[in-house]
């Protein structure tokens, strides 16, 4: 009797096996096919010559090299970085302050909520568009406010090569909502009685804040700084749009120069190994965000 029972125990568990691969067997093959693949083929074309028209190149690391001694690469990579050193504190900062403030009980939360993250599921080409029309200098809105209320005229935004980045992270306002509810719901599970205990103990709200909710929301503000630091160095659709990489090469983001690489010039296998460099400089940097973290990360046990 037991060994029936064991037996149709295994039997059970095979179905379910067969099951489980079943029904993960579209994502497993898509993954294959659209992600895995193509990864490991980019890393081949890497090591090759290869312009879609002519055969296959085998060169070694004649790319890498060529890539290293290449000022288009030191300018877009120099664009890219400076974009992240202003995106990344700016979407952190900003998107917990919306936080803080959308977790107060007040008329009409919900709504304020929603606002703020509706943008978030727009498409990146309309919000481009938008900001291109907001910061025109000659009769975007923006200016247009700068003047009528003080009489200032505003500056070039796009079309300045000195607030063509600034311009692009002042874009970053209508693409906080993923960020946000990340920190509102990390706001929400942080337990009423530690702020109790710290009133009754004479803590008032700056206190708390930086001696509580930034200790224990830590690991939060971790995980959107990475996120935060892999789309900085990803930027392509803003400056596509809105300044073709101008003025002076100063919008030339490091995906912009990967992409006219692969799809205007045709050099599948120097484009291949841009994304692999720049593959190595996010990992390194998500490593080192990982390292540093160690010592002013709070985890609860």
């Amino acid at each position: 009797m037991k060994r029936k029972k064991r037996l149709g125990l295994q039997k059970q568990q095979r179905r379910e096996e067969t099951a489980f691969w079943l029904f993960i067997s579209p994502w497993v093959l898509g993954f294959i096919c659209f992600v895995g693949g193509p990864i490991l083929a980019s890393l081949f074309f890497s090591f090759t010559k290869y312009n879609i028209t002519d055969a296959v190149d085998f060169i070694g690391l004649g790319n890498y090299k060529t890539l290293f001694s290449d000022d288009l690469f030191y300018k877009s990579l120099g664009v890219t970085t400076y974009y992240a050193a202003l995106a990344v504190p700016f979407t952190i900062c900003l998107g917990l302050l919306l936080a803080l403030l959308l977790n107060q009980k007040i008329k009409g939360q919900a709504f304020f909520r929603t606002m703020f993250y509706a943008p978030t599921v727009v498409s990146g080409v309309s919000i481009a568009f938008l900001w291109a029309w907001l910061l025109n200098p000659d009769f975007g809105v923006v200016n247009s406010i700068l003047y009528t209320l003080f009489g200032v005229d505003g500056p070039g935004w796009f079309t300045d090569s000195k607030t063509v980045i600034p311009s692009f992270v002042l874009m970053q306002l209508t693409s906080l909502g993923g960020t946000m509810i990340i920190f509102l719901a990390s706001l929400q599970s942080l337990p009423d009685e530690l702020y109790e205990v710290a009133s009754i103990d004479g803590a008032g709200p700056i206190r708390r804040f930086f001696k509580i909710t930034i200790p224990l929301i830590s690991p939060v503000i971790l995980f959107n700084s990475i996120i935060a630091i892999i789309n900085s160095f990803q930027v392509f659709t803003q400056a596509y749009v809105v300044t073709k990489g101008g003025p002076n090469w100063m919008s030339y983001f490091y995906v912009y120069y990967l992409f006219d690489t692969a799809f205007a010039d045709f050099n599948i296998g120097y484009a291949s190994a841009q994304a692999w460099i720049l593959f190595i400089i996010i990992f390194v940097l998500t490593m080192l965000s990982l390292l540093v973290s160690k010592r002013y990360v709070h985890y609860e046990s």
